[in-house]
C-alpha cells in the first residue's frame, strides 16, 4: 500500500530494507494505520457486497502480495527483519518475498549470524499465523532444507 503522508511514498517493510528509525516509531505507526485503512477501503470497494472487508483480500494485494502480506504483518505489531547497505542483515524479524506461484508469499524469520533467530523461528512464524488470518491470508508452517522453518502464505477465497 502506497501512501504519501510523511512526504514520501510509503512501502510496508518487507525485512530486506533498513532498519526502520526508532526515532520515527510513532510516524511509522500512523503510517502504518493509515496504509492498512487506505487497504480495508479498497476491499469495501472492490470485493462486493458488504461484509467484513478484513475477510478477503482485493485484486490488488494478490497483485502484489509481497507487500500486502507485509503491510498485514506490520501492521500486526510483527518486527521486520533488516539489512544495512551491503545487504547484511543486521536486524531480527520477518521476512516477506515472493513465493512460486501467483499471489503467494514466502515468510521467513532472519536475523544476523548469532542473533538466534533460527532458535526463535517456529515461535515467531507461529505469531504472523493468527495476525495474517486475521486480514484474509491462508499461512501454513513447513520445513525446509536443513530444518528451516517458513510460512507459505496465499489470500484466502476469492475477490
Amino acid at each position: 500500500m502506497t501512501t504519501t503522508s510523511g512526504g514520501g511514498a510509503f512501502e510496508a517493510a518487507t525485512g530486506d530494507g533498513p532498519p526502520l528509525p526508532a526515532a520515527d516509531a510513532e510516524q511509522r505507526s500512523r503510517e502504518v494505520r493509515a496504509a492498512l485503512e487506505g487497504l480495508l477501503q479498497i476491499r469495501r470497494l472492490t470485493n462486493g457486497r458488504g461484509g467484513d472487508p478484513r475477510a478477503v483480500p482485493a485484486d490488488w494485494e494478490r497483485a502484489r502480495p509481497v507487500r500486502a502480506v507485509a503491510l498485514a504483518l506490520e501492521a500486526g505489531g510483527i518486527v521486520p527483519s533488516a539489512v544495512d547497505a551491503t545487504g547484511a542483515r543486521v536486524g531480527t524479524g520477518y521476512r516477506v518475498g515472493a513465493g512460486d506461484r501467483p499471489a503467494a508469499t514466502v515468510v521467513e524469520w532472519l536475523g544476523p549470524p548469532g542473533s538466534g533467530a533460527a532458535q526463535e523461528e517456529a515461535e515467531a512464524l507461529g505469531a504472523c499465523v493468527p495476525v495474517l488470518a486475521r486480514l484474509g491470508w491462508d499461512a501454513l508452517l513447513y520445513k525446509g532444507p536443513r530444518g528451516h522453518r517458513f510460512l507459505e502464505v496465499e489470500p484466502i477465497g476469492r475477490g
